[in-house]
């Protein structure tokens, strides 16, 4: 006759267990330090179980007395669960430190700089509008258009938050610029009122295709040349006139060219005549 051997998977609650010779305050303090305690099992939980066939000359002995005689056998004293489970806990704290971390949400100022750009593609009008950290960082987008029904215009909007809240949380703009960048629907087609796009497969491709160029400097997915700076003006970046520019303008709108967008005024004169 064949037997059948089953493997049972258990969880067990432990009791530690220190024989004092006297109970005073100074014995109970300093009892989580001894090395003396005995391990009993308290309660087993089955968890799992599998059956399999056997040869069956051998006695299968019960799981839970070969979980005591083992346990008794290893002599898990209380130190050495103490330090497991402070080790434990230590790195679950880690673990929640680092989520935490991983979670901050990077709020944006309450006066912020940016852009609006207001381009159409075939019959339809789309504004975008950016907003930017102190640092000129994209934070935020918000997308309207002229022609489309409130089904698509809130779907549209929905989707401006959406990919504002990941800036906001530390996505890279270039993982969204990988994502939507090609995308293929209508309306597609030549592209009026941007200098640099002059026409996208769909609205998604537009957006991010400007956003990239004006945020991320890739000049190669633009369709017309851009401003190829000089040695010169790349020595004058560093000026304190120009950190100046830098802090008041925003980024996306110059696309990083300052020095093409600072106005000479220096040959300017006013003459301010009195009334009297």
């Amino acid at each position: 006759m064949s037997k059948f051997l089953v493997e049972t998977h258990y969880t067990c609650t432990f009791k530690i267990i220190h024989e004092l010779d006297e109970l005073n305050e100074k014995t109970l303090s300093e009892v989580d330090n001894r090395k003396d305690g005995k391990v009993e099992i308290v309660n087993v939980t089955v968890n799992n179980r599998k059956t399999k066939k056997s040869d069956g000359k051998n006695e299968v002995k019960s799981d839970i007395e070969n979980l005591k005689i083992s346990h008794s056998k290893e002599g898990i004293t209380a130190a050495k669960l103490k330090s497991k489970l402070s080790e434990k806990n230590k790195s679950e704290n880690i673990n929640k430190n680092d989520n935490k971390s991983n979670e901050k949400r990077f709020q944006m100022p309450d006066r912020r700089k940016g852009y609006i750009q207001k381009a159409t593609i075939g019959d339809h009008k789309i504004y975008l509008h950016t907003g930017e950290y102190d640092d000129g960082k994209i934070g935020e987008i918000f997308i309207d258009t002229n022609k489309e029904g409130e089904l698509v215009k809130a779907l549209t909007n929905n989707f401006a938050i959406a990919i504002s809240l990941g800036l906001q949380y530390g996505v890279p703009l270039e993982e969204f610029v990988d994502a939507f960048l090609d995308t293929k629907f209508e309306p597609s087609g030549k592209v009026f009122g941007n200098d640099r796009i002059l026409s996208a497969t769909s609205i998604l491709d537009y957006i991010f295709r400007e956003l990239a160029i004006s945020y991320l400097g890739k000049e190669d997915l633009a369709h017309t040349p851009g401003i190829t700076r000089t040695n010169e003006q790349e020595n004058n970046q560093d000026d304190q006139f120009l950190k100046i520019v830098k802090n008041i303008t925003s980024k996306g709108f110059v696309r990083s060219n300052y020095e093409e967008k600072l106005v000479d005024l220096s040959d300017v004169r006013i003459n301010l005549k009195s009334k009297n």
